[in-house]
């Protein structure tokens, strides 16, 4: 070993518990951590990680087991320290649970004990209480990410506040998020060991990728918990590319060692509103109703966004995930790239920007692989003319838990920190669009797609240009129609062609719940949603000339029309709302301390760091206490005088939409 690897070998093992925690949050270990439970958790899975003694939750030291036999029923004694943990937290007089409390005192008594000591086991107590303390972190933090069904009565406040300071700031926990963050998580995987395998409900990242946590109560699993059924249409233009549609921008640079260029995508072909109509009547008349819409990477132009949405309103669409092409600006160099998701709640669209991170890199195989070399010629090296912007990933989590991610074409593909972070949120359902030839299951999207299917358990489903997918004609292969894939954990991986003369395909997805384990010895839990494919129709486009005498099913038409509000303002108002609903089904007795905590001027907030409500946010949220508090404690009695209780402010409408739909899903 060299000097070097001396060094830094010496520096791992001098390396303690203590210190470990100091280096992160850059203050000694102490009480602190108690009083947050995502911040226990970080503590412990930073630890468990760096020492790898995650790995004893399955492969016990000698002489050693797990869980400990010293502790009975070990995964109910987790679960009642957790809930007694959050009862300790809101102050209603209960003590702190004697195994909080006695695992805890042996981590601060051991805290000089060594990684090493921890990575081998030789300090086997300790490694017990970490991971004991570990487990009933990750239970306390039920709910204040992702929702889930059967949380606990006590905590309410607690999950509130978190699920505000997750909006305001990208993490749960209090610590800076320049060190860590601790996020929220759907899947997780089933195998292992590895340190994700270990909880189910948050996850610790690293803060290079921001993580932006969006929750809007739009519809998916009904209230009964059965199975729903709905319709996404995937539309995969423009339905020709021409080689003339990419275009040089700039002079080719690097000539002498290794030239390059750039270029942009410019289709002639736009988007076809009138045709849009024709399908979505077709689609509708077919099936009975079209919830979702999806069009690949570069498919619209920003100025087409408005247009689509209020044609996508009128067919009772509430979903959208489309990518845009930004040209560069007068006198700029580059453009963007990126995906529009639009979700219609409540009488409006709320939108939400995912950006692509990666540029399409054209070298001489895929220029004639593509047939581009009268646009583009060879010998070149061709980039995507696309800025780069900083890395973030949006997350929008729909009702009942069912979280989406949307990206574009690399970087579902790139072994990067994008990835490891879907990897570790697991997200139920993950929707690529792209730019590229036929979607096959030989092909890279299908690799890629399963990694998330296999781990930790999405759904994935890709999209392409059918125009593209003519374009790509490799030698010694067949032409192929296949614009689509979709990999899911239970139903595997199924190609989606177009067919002959058809202009879109329309999926039959299903919606339920599947089991969530951890390798920690917990039970399973049956409260993660899960997605399936169960059809594939192929949508043909009314003739023009009968579309309009057809009898359509009327779309669904909002109540009320709502006014604006920004986008974080909606997710915190829905986790207050979700906060209500829960009481009021649980611990009715707590809506007055509830509604005072959400009000703008709650002390917590200056305690946690967290900024003010604007304004608007601040009138919705008084309107939100106004009604939790107001009347009988009970679901019934609060649905039936909703709108009797409306005080006429301008955002009842939404207040009213978001607590509606909170309250039916409790």
């Amino acid at each position: 070993m060299d000097a070097e690897g001396s060094s830094l070998a010496s520096a791992s093992a001098a390396s303690t518990v203590g210190s470990l925690w100091h280096d992160i949050a850059e203050h000694q270990l102490g009480d602190e951590l108690l009083e947050w439970a995502p911040d226990l958790f970080a503590f412990t899975d930073v630890v468990l990680d760096r020492s790898e003694a995650y790995r004893f939750a399955v492969s016990p030291p000698e002489g050693a087991s797990w869980p400990p036999p010293e502790v009975p029923d070990w995964y109910l004694a987790i679960a009642d320290a957790s809930a007694g943990w959050c009862a300790w937290v809101e102050g209603d007089g209960t003590k702190l649970p004697r195994l909080v409390a006695e695992e805890w005192a042996i981590v601060c008594e051991r805290s000089a004990t060594t990684l090493d000591d921890l990575a081998t086991g030789r300090a086997w107590r300790i490694c017990q209480a970490l991971l004991t303390l570990h487990a009933i972190a990750d239970e306390a933090c039920a709910g204040t990410g992702v929702a889930v069904a059967d949380v606990s009565p006590d905590g309410h406040r607690f999950r509130a506040r978190a699920r505000e300071l997750l909006a305001r700031t990208g993490t749960l926990s209090r610590i800076s998020r320049q060190k860590l963050r601790v996020l929220p998580r759907a899947r997780n995987p089933t195998g292992g060991p590895t340190i994700r395998s270990l909880s189910r409900y948050v996850c610790v990242r690293r803060p290079e990728v921001d993580a932006v946590w969006n929750r809007i109560p739009a519809r998916t699993i009904k209230p009964s918990g059965a199975p729903d059924e709905g319709y996404a249409l995937m539309l995969p233009w423009p339905l020709r590319i021409d080689a003339e549609d990419f275009k040089p921008t700039g002079a080719v640079e690097g000539a002498e060692f290794e030239p390059h260029g750039f270029f942009e995508f410019a289709p002639e072909e736009l988007l076809d509103l009138e045709l849009a109509d024709r399908v979505l009547q077709a689609a509708r008349a077919q099936e009975g109703s079209v919830e979702i819409v999806v069009l690949p990477e570069g498919a619209l132009r920003p100025g087409d966004i408005d247009e689509l949405e209020a044609l996508l309103t009128r067919h009772g669409v509430w979903l959208v995930v489309a990518g845009v092409r930004e040209p560069r600006a007068p006198g700029g160099r580059f453009g963007a790239n990126w995906l529009h998701l639009g979700v219609r709640f409540g009488g409006r669209w709320w939108r939400y920007r995912q950006n692509k991170h990666h540029r399409w890199s054209l070298d001489d195989n895929q220029i004639n692989q593509y047939h581009l070399a009268a646009a583009l010629p060879p010998g070149v090296r061709w980039w995507e003319a696309m800025a780069v912007p900083k890395r973030a990933v949006q997350i929008v989590e729909l009702a009942d838990g069912v979280t989406l991610v949307s990206v574009v074409c690399e970087d579902l593909a790139r072994l990067d920190e994008v990835a490891d972070l879907l990897r570790t949120i697991g997200p139920t359902l993950v929707v690529t669009t792209l730019l590229d030839g036929p979607q096959l299951a030989s092909r890279w999207t299908a690799r890629y797609a399963s990694v998330l299917a296999d781990d930790p358990g999405s759904a994935v489903v890709t999209l392409t240009s059918f125009g593209f997918v003519q374009r790509s004609l490799p030698a010694g292969r067949s032409p192929s129609r296949v614009v689509s894939l979709w990999k899911d954990p239970v139903r595997g991986l199924r190609e989606i062609p177009l067919d002959v003369d058809a202009h879109a395909v329309l999926i039959q997805i299903q919606i339920g719940r599947t089991t969530r384990r951890t390798a920690d010895g917990r039970r399973p839990v049956a409260n993660v949603a899960d997605v399936r494919a169960e059809g594939v129709r192929q949508i043909r486009a009314l003739d023009r000339r009968d579309h309009t005498g057809v009898a359509m099913p009327e779309a669904p038409v909002d109540d009320e029309p709502v006014v604006s509000l920004e986008a974080v303002d909606l997710t915190i108002l829905t986790g207050w709302a979700e906060t209500v609903a829960e009481a009021l089904t649980a611990s009715p007795d707590q809506l007055n301390t509830i509604a005072n905590d959400a009000r703008a001027g709650a002390p917590w907030r200056q305690q946690l760091g967290v900024a003010e409500p604007s304004a608007d946010l601040a009138s919705a949220l008084e309107e939100l206490a106004y009604i939790a508090v107001s009347g009988t404690p009970n679901v019934e009695a609060v649905l039936a005088a909703m709108d009797e209780r409306h005080r006429g402010g301008d955002f009842g409408p939404l207040v009213r939409a978001v607590l509606r739909s909170t309250i039916r899903r409790a």
